[in-house]
């Protein structure tokens, strides 16, 4: 155990820097060169965390529609779990203080992630509307609307920025459930389990014909969902 969370912190920095330094100069001729480099970042990190991913439901992906996929967060795992999980072009919506990470920061703006700063609210409005364009250029985006890792796994309180982003950009809805991530490494540890995280992708909702005053109840059955799966499959 203390080998493996050995190996996962000595590797896992310059894994990132030396991909870093490659994606971004793909990026150059295309951001989703750098995303598919982030896709081989996240393999070669849970690979160096002895951590495997099993997808359920990958035939709810869908290919000739973007979406906006929203997922449970338990654990810093869950991006590379995602990462591992859509073989889709997507972009990230992340709090501003990741994008002041030096290298890191430059990546994500490279890939065309997209910045929410929780502190200004019109700023966090302009950047719903960015996602919301990105998503109709063709461009999935994922979100996780509790806006932090849960402490203990349980489902937090959802936002409903992510949701606002379907509607605006008439994309589908896509719920996807994290179990196991909490486990390996949870909110405040550093300390890396090997083992698995499971992943399920839900059948997506279509927002098309979706009022404003139905995003509240939908949010709902959204938050019910998820938390439903995670009853059943955590100990």
């Amino acid at each position: 155990m203390h080998l493996r969370n050995l190996l996962f912190h000595c590797c896992s920095y310059p894994w990132t820097v030396l991909v870093i330094m490659v994606g971004v100069p793909l990026s150059f001729i295309s951001p989703d060169y750098l995303h598919n480099c982030g896709r081989v970042w996240a393999k070669g990190c849970l690979l160096l965390a002895g951590i495997r991913v099993k997808v359920k439901g990958a035939e709810n992906i869908p290919h000739d529609r973007s979406a906006v996929y929203i997922a449970n967060h338990q654990s810093h795992f869950d991006i590379l779990a995602m990462y591992a999980s859509l073989p889709v072009q997507f972009r990230w919506m992340a709090k501003q203080e990741l994008f002041d990470i030096p290298l890191f920061g430059l990546a994500m703006r490279r890939s065309g992630y997209i910045a929410i700063d929780r502190s200004d609210r019109r700023k966090s409005l302009q950047s719903m509307l960015v996602a919301a364009q990105r998503i109709k250029n063709g461009t999935s985006v994922v979100v996780f609307p509790e806006g932090t890792r849960s402490p203990d796994g349980r489902l937090l309180p959802f936002k409903k920025g992510g949701f606002m982003i379907a509607q605006k950009a008439q994309a589908l809805l896509v719920p996807v459930v994290i179990n196991g991530s909490h486990s390996l490494l949870p909110k405040g540890s550093s300390k890396v389990r090997p083992g698995q995280i499971d992943v399920a992708i839900l059948p997506a909702v279509e927002t098309a014909e979706l009022s404003s005053r139905e995003l509240t109840p939908l949010m709902e059955d959204f938050h019910r969902t998820i938390a439903a799966q995670l009853e059943e499959e955590q100990p």
